[in-house]
């Protein structure tokens, strides 16, 4: 189709293309997720046993994985979350009611975007019942909780750990870290392993034999001893008030 101009062309302009508006962002750690999504999800089956006052227990945990988007920093990005923690009914009894009920909270909190202050406020349950055995430290001595909801609590925070999404103090690992690593594992087929445990820190003896206790360690329940003016952990696990 051809257009007769029938009068002098003075100017022109070139039409720009329009830009699309840049995406908002949207940090995948703390996007909710309304409920658990049919199908599928990748999950991590972990037998507990631990030893307290009324001898040992063993329970099973199933903690479950999904990826989910967002956007950091105009682009795109994905990285994997937990969002259900699923407890047995084939071990249900009238004392563990109370391990299922804290499962779901954990599962509104995950599904929620913020398990990590879930779990971290769990370790902090006491009971007047004594202490409770469960796991050892990356140093390779026994740890004691202060009750079995915090013994549980700390086997939660060794999944999260072993997966990627926590470090081995139990705090969160930075999103640009987990965008990372979730890309890293889909192009090498590979989930994430973390690094090996730290040599154990030793300390020697003071000529004269054992040296005074002052205390317990709050790490691994070791002798506290003071060594530079600062009590610090006899045992082994590296603790020191002084940091």
């Amino acid at each position: 189709m051809s257009v007769e101009i029938t009068s002098k062309i003075v100017s022109y302009s070139v039409k720009q293309a329009v830009e699309a508006p840049p995406l908002a962002e949207e940090n995948p750690l703390t996007v909710r997720i309304p409920s658990r999504p049919e199908g599928t999800l990748e999950a991590v089956s972990e037998k507990i046993s631990y030893v307290g006052a009324e001898g040992r227990k063993k329970v099973y945990l199933l903690v479950s994985f999904m990826p989910v988007e967002g956007v950091l920093n105009g682009k795109r990005v994905v990285i994997e979350r937990p969002v259900e923690f699923f407890f047995p009914s084939g071990q249900l009894s009238s004392e563990h009611q109370w391990i299922t009920a804290t499962m779901r909270s954990l599962s509104l909190a995950a599904r929620g975007g913020y398990v990590t202050q879930a779990v971290a406020d769990l370790r902090k349950v006491a009971w007047d019942k004594g202490l409770v055995r469960c796991g050892m430290n990356r140093w390779g001595k026994p740890m004691f909780h202060d009750s079995e909801v915090a013994a549980i609590a700390w086997s939660i925070q060794q999944i999260l750990q072993r997966r990627g999404f926590l470090d081995q103090d139990g705090h969160q690992v930075p999103v640009e870290t987990l965008v990372q690593r979730y890309a890293q594992r889909l192009a090498s087929g590979q989930p994430w392993q973390p690094p090996s445990s730290e040599e154990p820190v030793r300390t020697e003896r003071e000529a004269g034999g054992r040296p005074t206790v002052v205390g317990q360690c709050p790490e691994c329940r070791g002798d506290l001893i003071m060594m530079d003016g600062c009590p610090t952990c006899y045992a082994g696990c590296g603790w020191s008030k002084c940091g």
